[in-house]
């Protein structure tokens, strides 16, 4: 059971309505779609947007993103990055690393992104942290285990963003029992009861997931 989370209508409506992009961003998208064999897992303009814009909300110093692709979310967080801020990207696959490695290079941000090659879990632990800002769209049946390899590295006031929350409306078929699908459940009931977080989960595109640390009461 696909359904579209928003009508494609109100979705385009959407795209009319938001600001627009750097040209290149257009260009990375058409060579995405020639040159891969699923270019929908790019993110596209307004959850480009989107993440550009909680980016210069928050003025994170120090990004990591699980799930490089050819780049388009790097980018679009990277032109919002803050003085001194960088992105850190991970991805396994090498031809997706080497069109991200070629589409950055051709804009004024390629100082600012670091791309790192192999499993992501791996690249995780190499990596010490603190992250104000994680962007999780890699694979869907990692995605329990990345969470709980980053938690204890996210700052304090740190965010993770977690991309394909709602699965094109899968996980509302239960005669879905595909391992994606199955883990993607498994992943937002756990986060969803996670006294250690609070979480909320928003319908742009295929679903995000906005998590942070538990702020204390101040009543206790």
């Amino acid at each position: 059971m696909d359904i579209d989370i928003a009508d494609p209508r109100v979705e385009q409506y959407a795209v009319e309505h938001t600001s627009g992009e750097p040209a290149y961003f257009a260009a990375l998208a058409e060579r995405t779609r020639a040159e891969t064999d699923a270019p929908t897992m790019m993110v596209g303009t307004l959850e480009g947007r989107f993440l550009s814009a909680l980016v210069a909300l928050a003025r994170p110093q120090l990004v990591l993103e699980l799930g490089t692709f050819t780049g388009y979310s790097a980018l679009s967080m990277a032109e919002s990055l803050p003085p001194g801020g960088r992105i850190i990207t991970c991805d396994f696959n090498e031809k997706h690393v080497a069109m991200a490695r070629q589409n950055i290079a051709s804009t004024p941000y390629a100082d600012r992104i670091e791309i790192k090659v192999g499993p992501a879990l791996e690249s995780i632990a190499s990596l010490d942290g603190p992250f104000d800002m994680v962007f999780i769209d890699a694979d869907k049946v990692g995605y329990l285990a990345y969470y709980e390899a980053l938690l204890p590295k996210l700052a304090p006031n740190g965010v993770i963003l977690v991309d394909n929350v709602l699965w094109s409306g899968r996980l509302l078929d239960d005669s879905d029992d595909s391992e994606a699908t199955q883990a993607l459940r498994v992943f937002n009931d756990h986060v969803a009861a996670d006294d250690r977080v609070e979480v909320v989960m928003l319908t742009v595109r295929d679903g995000v997931s906005l998590i942070r640390h538990r702020r204390a009461d101040p009543a206790g």
